[in-house]
């Protein structure tokens, strides 16, 4: 994991934890779960941190924002099957939510998502962008 990718994770946790739901936007590849894991890491996440692609939703405990539900929505169809599976009571539950492929289902998604945005312009390097949906 790049050393830097830590620095940017407290950074952007600092930007972004007034919002208990975060959706990141990029392509496959582009490093959703990377910057995810380093994240979960910076948040004193002591278990193993994998992407939730088949499971759909992976819960994490951390010392600094409690439980974390990480959410990949890239196999669900729509919303009917992202309730189905339980996402909407965890966008509900007041806990720290990191949701990948948002776009699947965005009519779930909070009016206070925390929204990044992540960019490859090469092999090694990221171009990063955040907002709020206020």
């Amino acid at each position: 994991m790049l050393p830097q990718l830590r620095q940017v994770a407290r950074s952007v946790w600092k930007e972004g934890k007034g919002s208990k739901v975060w959706a990141f936007h990029a392509p496959m590849g582009a490093g959703k779960t990377t910057f995810i894991h380093a994240l979960c890491e910076e948040l004193g996440v002591q278990s193993a941190i994998s992407s939730p692609t088949f499971a759909i939703i992976n819960e994490y405990a951390s010392p600094e924002a409690g439980a974390i539900y990480h959410m990949d929505w890239y196999r669900l169809k729509d919303e009917e099957e992202a309730v189905n599976a339980g996402v909407e009571d965890c966008l509900l539950s007041g806990k720290l939510c990191l949701v990948e492929w948002p776009d699947k289902a965005p009519g779930l998604l909070p009016d206070n998502t925390f929204h990044i945005s992540l960019e490859a312009l090469d092999e090694h390097t990221r171009r990063l962008f955040t907002g709020s949906s206020d």
